[in-house]
């Protein structure tokens, strides 16, 4: 796995194996500048050095986005990441603030007039949980550039392949279903039902697609009447109806048709922010490049790779390398956890406060989110433990590890590895 490597002017250098970088580092020649993503500085400036250019490549995801630094020269995958947003989070918090003040103005000032028609919204707006997921993209493209020489970048952009650059004359049906219009139908269709067959829930094997209702009878090929099916149960249904194919599983049948209809929420909220993360993606200044998800997962599928957000991200775009090295790359697991709440106190049920105003964030010189490694040497709680540190005023802190929460350690204990930075780290 690369480390990248920043000489005393904090002037990005090219990537080394992680091996010279423990030689550097034991020699004193180099020391540690940052853990997450791993970044070495030299003690000494590079005169007119030879460093790759790089692109970072993005496949963007409503719950998780894959990121990786490739360097098209070579193949090699440099740094590989997925990225997980807190959408959801965000929303569920907005959602509560809404019934509170909701509830308090119904009890308190019911004659006061709707305030909602005098605000007038920026034009690019986006909703808070949409415009996270754009922020931490924007973010960690920033914080690359400033380990590696980046110098252009691919986006998982448009829905179908851009035909109309290689033959400026098509239109109509022939544009919008090209070559990889099976591929886009087919991968909307694994995310839709979890990549295993509706009948029997199989997974790791070969799946059909297949018409709920029959086309025999009527059925269309619209994507709400299709679904994934192993080749067993396609068989064994045939031409029958879906209510005739399982009369003696109910709830199935009902489980079947019911996510049918359902939409896909990650889908639209993507669709929803491609454009506006091209755009922002725009102001840095570099070369932007375009691919569809049904050319991702051809170009995934032609060299052979597993489906992984990371994977997938650097097969986005037509600049992929005939042969990506892979190996030894071990991604970083990313969580979005943002920096706190606001909140002075928490209320109840009735939205008055039900605790005492938050003291300071800082305690000891540590903050909630900071990674420490605390070494107990002896007594009950004796070992090491390396994880996210919950501070208290008393000196006593919470350090959450892959294990579990270790609770009352003190700071004296504590050192800092990472300051809190708004995310959360894990190798894959």
């Amino acid at each position: 796995m690369s480390v990248f490597v920043l000489d005393t002017n904090k002037t990005p250098l090219a990537p080394c194996h992680e091996d010279r970088a423990r030689r550097l580092l034991k020699s004193g020649k180099a020391a540690l500048y940052r853990r997450f993503p791993f970044t070495i500085i030299l003690k000494r400036a590079v005169e007119n050095p030879h460093v790759p250019d790089l692109r970072v490549r993005l496949d963007p995801g409503s719950k998780t986005t894959g990121i990786a630094v490739v360097d098209d020269q070579s193949g090699q995958v440099v740094f590989a990441a997925e990225l997980s947003h807190r959408a959801h989070t965000i929303k569920g918090s907005l959602d509560d603030r809404r019934a509170v003040r909701r509830s308090r103005r119904n009890r308190k000032t019911r004659y006061r007039k709707a305030r909602w028609q005098n605000r007038k919204r920026k034009e690019g707006w986006l909703p808070p949980s949409l415009e996270s997921r754009i922020a931490n993209i924007l973010t960690w493209i920033a914080r690359l550039r400033k380990f590696s020489h980046i110098t252009s970048i691919s986006l998982e952009l448009v829905s179908f392949d851009m035909q109309l650059m290689q033959n400026p004359e098509i239109s109509g049906v022939e544009y919008q279903q090209g070559t990889l219009a099976g591929y886009e139908t087919r991968e909307y269709l694994l995310q839709k039902w979890g990549r295993k067959c509706a009948y029997c829930s199989k997974e790791n094997i070969p799946l059909q697609i297949e018409h709920i209702v029959p086309r025999a009878k009527g059925g269309s090929n619209r994507v709400s009447n299709l679904c994934l099916s192993c080749e067993k149960c396609n068989l064994a249904k045939g031409s029958r109806s879906i209510e005739d194919y399982l009369k003696k599983k109910p709830e199935l049948l009902k489980k079947i048709l019911a996510q049918a209809k359902t939409p896909l929420k990650d889908a639209a909220a993507v669709n929803a922010t491609r454009w506006e993360l091209f755009r922002r993606l725009q102001g840095f200044a570099l070369p932007i490049e375009c691919g569809s998800g049904g050319l991702t997962k051809f170009n995934r599928t032609t060299r052979e790779l597993s489906k992984t957000h990371w994977l997938d991200a650097a097969c986005v775009g037509k600049s992929t390398p005939e042969v990506l090295v892979t190996f030894g790359v071990q991604p970083l697991l990313i969580k979005a956890c943002g920096h706190g709440c606001r909140q002075m106190c928490l209320p109840d049920k009735y939205g008055f406060p039900r605790t005492s105003a938050k003291g300071a964030k800082s305690v000891k010189g540590f903050q909630t989110g900071d990674i420490v490694r605390a070494i107990i040497t002896s007594g009950q709680k004796g070992g090491t433990y390396v994880g996210r540190v919950a501070v208290r005023s008393t000196g006593s802190f919470n350090v959450t590890t892959g294990e579990g929460t270790v609770q009352g350690i003190s700071y004296k204990y504590c050192k800092a590895l990472h300051r809190m930075d708004g995310y959360s780290y894990h190798l894959g």
